[in-house]
């Protein structure tokens, strides 16, 4: 194929994001998007200078007219799993923003459905291309601060003051709150920078009076030994994100972008980092031209998938139990 036909399942927020990346490809094009919401749908075909293409308020009208190859699914969590499996049998490629879906019952289903169907599957965890990520990744791997003992992971977001009245707040649309949403992320590099397997959790949430949890305190064991305090605050004055990855050799740390390498009585090392040289969109093109391997695939997101139901469990909450109980009341 000489340009990839790309299809976007919801307009709002992040599709923008993806909208921009793709847009600086040679070998990809934005060819329909589907959104129920007209505004939306025409505020980013505007922006976007996308007069010519076909625009749907039905993704089911669009996957049976629409000329594609692949699809970006960027809608509310809890209709991933519909939308990438409808995507999925109509042989096309699918990349799904975070989380994957908000079951691991789900996950697994789209895992055997994808590979059925020869397609590629892609879940959009971008931090999996960003150079200090992998910087950590890496040196964690090379054995920079030996075995690893302790991780300690934070993200701290205006989250409660932006969300009310919003599908995110809304258990239905979100399938969980602050732990669902942004936390994933956190999850995600937790997961994949050091390749625990968590057996163990135990936890704390707050709802602030929302419908969904707001902020979730985690402590986790894993199978290899380590341990680690997943601290989640979405009731915060702004966006503060740290890692602190400690070893038997040493320990990383990252505060909002900068890394420090620390050894015992030893000075800190600050590493030079390479510029970044792609993104998830341009790793889910190359992908589908087979340049490489899908670098974020369903199997990984899976994990994420797990550890969240993990930590819900763990709780004794469910957001969809939740929100069956809200209708009822309101019945």
């Amino acid at each position: 194929m000489s340009k990839v036909r790309v299809g976007f399942i919801g307009t709002g927020g992040i599709a923008n994001w993806h909208a921009r990346q793709l847009l600086e490809l040679e070998d990809a094009q934005i060819a329909a998007v589907a959104d129920p919401n007209a505004a939306g749908r025409d505020k980013f075909i505007a922006h976007h200078q996308l007069a010519d293409i076909p625009a749907y308020s039905d993704y089911n009208e669009m996957l049976n007219e629409a000329e594609l190859d692949a699809v970006i699914i960027c809608s509310p969590h809890t209709l991933h799993f519909e939308q990438a499996s409808a995507v999925l049998r109509k042989g096309l490629h699918v990349m799904i923003e975070k989380p994957m879906t908000c079951s691991s019952a789900e996950a697994e289903a789209l895992i055997k459905l994808a590979n059925e169907a020869g397609k590629v599957m892609q879940v959009s965890y971008q931090r999996h291309f960003q150079p200090e990520f992998l910087y950590i990744r890496d040196a964690i791997a090379r054995g920079e601060i030996g075995k690893i003992t302790s991780v300690t992971a934070s993200l701290y977001q205006e989250w409660r003051q932006g969300t009310p009245g919003s599908w995110r707040a809304n258990p239905k649309l979100s399938g969980g709150g602050f732990l669902m949403d942004s936390g994933s992320h956190i999850i995600d590099v937790l997961l994949w920078a050091t390749g625990l397997t968590p057996v163990d959790v135990k936890t704390q949430m707050h709802m602030h009076g929302a419908p969904v949890e707001i902020d979730t305190f985690t402590s986790i064991r894993f199978a290899e030994g380590a341990v680690a305090g997943l601290n989640l605050v979405g009731y915060a004055p702004c966006w503060h994100e740290t890692f602190a990855f400690c070893g038997e050799n040493g320990g990383i740390f990252y505060e909002n972008g900068r890394i420090t390498l620390r050894r015992l009585k030893q000075e800190p090392i600050v590493p030079e980092l390479p510029s970044q040289t792609t993104n998830q969109d341009k790793s889910f093109i190359d992908a589908i031209l087979g340049r490489h391997e899908v670098l974020v695939p369903g199997e990984f997101a899976l994990k994420v998938v797990k550890l969240s139901e993990m930590i819900y469990e763990a709780a004794g909450y469910s957001p969809m139990d939740y929100a069956k109980e809200e209708e009822v009341k309101r019945a």
